[in-house]
């Protein structure tokens, strides 16, 4: 029998150290090539790392949650007989919104979420068995897993187990005469991807010196051409949102303002503005927020930006979005939904100059003419980079995306 160590490869790109969120092994284990070890989150993606060789498991290193440096040993495994050993490919289980790159999507196998949600265990038997999801929901609603009954296959406890069990719970408190006082704390480790977005949102938040410019916009023209459109459409074609016109115009916009659609280097001083239109669609999802990419939407007309947006945000929230899909965009969209607000101060994706966030269309009463009227009204709140797109700058770009939304036939010419 030879020894074989297993360590943290090198990813590229500049990642120097990756997160350990899954162990799919244990001592004692006997694994084939190819078959998952562990999954380990960077500030690129989450890949899932398979073994090079074939053996057995003798020994793990690290905890779930533990930062591990390129090159530090992971597992140490026994195998029968030398074989060439050479970096296996990894595969994108849940990538994070950031820079870098991986093995091509043509040369690397899928993952979907139904891999991610059984597969993952803790490598301790001490603690019950749970796949990171579980865990991470178990963390936010304060629940000890030790105590909560298991019906998964080997025992492991499910998604249901953790619903059952806030039931029976919930049910326990209302059927209690008298409130009793509570006192307990619980503290919750940042790990995963949630750490990826704290530690993203530190560093735009730090380096970007943030002005914001708000603007409330009337949509009563575009919601009957919006009406008219998703009454004519066929039955494969998306229904239209606000967002596709928005998008469309945003990108028509760029043309006259080209200062806020670009990328600044703070390391070397160098703007780089972009003649194509790559929007980020900041998308919540239960694993946490990701900003896929619709690209080139220049060039696109409105049925096919509404195709892409929908691909893309459906691809993020199903978990079967690519790497390559949540980089490169030149400029982010975040939208509040049917969370509303009047106005906020959105973030800069870094390393990105500016960010435009939508708030919830509502019919509220206008002053026309001297006369109030009932008008369909949208509040857009904007965030520029103010070390590149000065105030004035920032201001008319959505003067001129307002022009565009509240005369929507213009978008078009």
């Amino acid at each position: 029998m030879q020894r074989y160590a297993f360590k943290l490869p090198d990813l590229g790109e500049g990642v120097v150290e990756g997160e350990i969120v899954a162990w799919h092994v244990q001592p004692g284990d006997d694994v084939d090539e190819d078959q998952p070890l562990l999954d380990v989150m960077t500030d690129k993606a989450t890949v899932t790392l398979p073994s090079v060789v074939a053996g057995r498991v003798v020994a793990t290193h690290g905890r779930l949650g533990e930062m591990i440096p390129v090159g530090t040993e992971l597992v140490e495994m026994e195998r029968a007989a030398e074989v060439p050993v050479s970096l296996a490919l990894v595969r994108v289980a849940a990538p994070s919104n950031g820079g870098g790159s991986l093995p091509s999507r043509a040369t690397r196998p899928e993952v979907g979420p139904a891999e991610l949600a059984s597969d993952a265990t803790d490598v301790s038997s001490r603690q019950p068995l749970a796949s990171p999801a579980v865990r991470r929901r178990a963390r936010e609603k304060g629940i000890d897993l030790r105590i909560v009954p298991a019906t998964g296959r080997s025992g492991r406890i499910t998604d249901a187990d953790i619903e059952r069990f806030l039931e029976t719970e919930t049910a326990k408190r209302n059927g209690r005469r008298r409130r009793s006082k509570r006192t307990g704390t619980t503290e919750i480790p940042i790990s995963g991807l949630r750490r990826s977005i704290a530690r993203k949102m530190a560093v735009s938040h730090t380096h970007i010196p943030h002005f914001s410019y708000i603007e409330q916009v009337d949509l009563t023209e575009l919601v009957q051409l919006r009406k008219h459109l998703n009454e004519g459409r066929s039955g494969d074609t998306p229904k239209l949102t606000y967002l596709p016109f928005i998008m469309l115009a945003l990108a028509k916009a760029f043309r006259q303002h080209p200062a806020a659609n670009a990328h600044y280097d703070d390391q070397r001083e160098v703007v780089t503005r972009f003649e194509a239109a790559h929007l980020g669609i900041a998308t919540q999802t239960e694993q946490g927020l990701y900003v896929p990419v619709v690209r080139h939407v220049e060039a696109m007309d409105l049925w096919e930006a509404a195709r892409e947006l929908r691909r893309v945000t459906q691809a993020v929230r199903q978990n079967t979005i690519t790497r390559d899909e949540l980089i490169g965009s030149t400029f982010t969209i975040t939208s509040m939904g049917v969370l509303g607000g009047l106005a906020a101060t959105p973030i800069i994706n870094h390393p990105e100059v500016g960010i435009l966030g939508i708030h919830q269309a509502a019919d509220r009463p206008v002053v026309i003419s001297g006369q109030i009227a009932i008008r369909h009204m949208v509040n857009l709140s904007a965030s520029f980079d103010h070390r590149i797109v000065d105030g004035a700058e920032g201001a008319t770009l959505i003067q001129t995306l307002k022009g565009y939304l509240e005369h929507p036939a213009t978008i078009f010419l």
